[in-house]
């Protein structure tokens, strides 16, 4: 099944196209992202499988004009993957809120999409560019099946208890505030891989998954079920990350915004775009500039770094008490994948547990990996997360449901 998947963000759209021949069998045909979408200029990237990538400056509008740019670059005589549009059997969407309406992948209708609308107000910045993108697939493709994936579906799994603010209950009841969490795509997938890797039982273990990147979570799977995460009502919530607060106190924000005369949009910029490692550094919110600039001495940077180190280590023995164990901790996520001195100085805090790294299997980077010697008590692993892949795999399993 040729399925192209769709990650809309607020000015941006990225994109595969797969050929699902079962849920392991698959190929990359193609992909890339339609970048500075509503800007005077944008940028296409379209690279074909096993061919050189293309890349365009040209105006894109809205994300009607980036989805047909994107698919005149798989239809291209020259350049393209397909034959034609009707070679697309179904398109499958990323969505980054679905609140507590979905525990797993959907099916498009009026319906799903109604509450992906309601949802946009716990994520602004995100479920209403998902929503262009599928009306978009709607008016370039309306005979094409579409599912949407949740982030947050895979975290529905957990208690009240955790998911559950202590303010009043009438807030949760009138405006569902409460925990949501984030990345569940990501985590689900490292942690049956992870699993699988490390030669244990996916639905007996008990696993840590660290999401490392720009946005970072970390999630507590018991069983194989999501039991706690660390972000909450929104993807703000957690440790610090490239550009966003991590956990504080809510009086500090209240403080802040009197003395800064802030309103609540602006302080909603300060905590989520110019916090984080770009906020303690005042330099960069990547984390290998954070790292060259460490390395060379930067001392806000070196608390930056170490800063990110002691939230992940402080969140994955939270998790180790909340479980009563550990038998595996999984790296993902663009940090987490390639960064070996961060794991180095996570791991080894939990010695303690009977985990021993192999510190020479530690220096890959970019590749699947058991970090841990042979006989070490719990065993770690870095694993490439490949969200695409779920969500393909989701909507190639809807779609056939939906035509026997």
């Amino acid at each position: 099944m040729i399925i192209l998947v769709i990650n809309c963000g607020s000015s941006s759209i990225k994109y595969q196209l797969l050929d699902m021949k079962s849920d392991d069998v698959f190929d990359v045909i193609a992909k890339g992202i339609a970048e500075k979408i509503g800007l005077p200029m944008g940028i296409l990237q379209y690279a074909p499988s096993g061919k050189e990538k293309i890349v365009k400056e040209i105006p894109i509008s809205d994300h009607k004009v980036g989805m047909q740019l994107i698919l005149d670059a798989l239809t291209n005589k020259e350049t393209g993957v397909l034959e034609s549009l009707e070679d697309i059997e179904a398109v499958g969407h990323r969505i980054v809120q679905g609140g507590d309406f979905f525990s797993g992948s959907a099916l498009v209708n009026e319906d799903v999409l109604s509450k992906i609308a309601y949802c946009a107000e716990f994520a602004p910045l995100h479920n209403p560019a998902h929503l262009l993108g599928i009306r978009a697939i709607q008016h370039v493709l309306p005979t094409v099946p579409q599912v949407v994936t949740f982030d947050t579906a895979f975290h529905q799994t957990m208690p009240p208890y955790a998911y559950m603010y202590g303010l009043p209950y009438e807030y949760y009841d009138e405006y569902r505030v409460r925990r949501y969490g984030a990345h569940g795509t990501s985590h689900q997938y490292v942690a049956q891989k992870g699993a699988k890797f490390a030669g244990l039982d996916f639905n007996a273990a008990k696993i840590i998954t660290c999401h490392l990147g720009a946005g970072s979570s970390i999630c507590a799977i018991d069983g194989g079920k999501c039991v706690d995460t660390s972000m909450g009502f929104s993807p703000l919530e957690g440790m610090i990350m490239g550009t966003r607060v991590g956990n504080i106190d809510a009086n500090a924000v209240l403080f802040l915004m009197k003395k800064l005369g802030t309103t609540p949009d602006e302080m909603t910029e300060i905590l989520n775009r110019k916090s984080g490692f770009l906020g303690l550094t005042g330099k960069t919110s990547d984390a290998r500039e954070m790292n060259v600039l460490a390395n060379e001495g930067d001392p806000k940077a070196k608390l930056a770094f170490k800063k990110f180190t002691y939230d992940i280590i402080k969140n994955i023995g939270s998790y180790v008490a909340a479980m009563n164990g550990v038998d595996l901790i999984v790296f993902t996520g663009g940090i987490g994948e390639n960064n070996c001195r961060l794991r180095r100085r996570v791991l080894e805090n939990f010695s303690y547990l009977g985990l021993k790294l192999d510190y020479q299997a530690n220096t890959v980077g970019g590749t699947d990996a058991l970090l841990t010697a042979p006989d070490s008590a719990v065993k770690a692993v870095a694993i490439c997360t490949n969200e695409e892949l779920v969500i393909a795999r989701d909507t190639m399993k809807l779609v056939l449901e939906s035509q026997e």
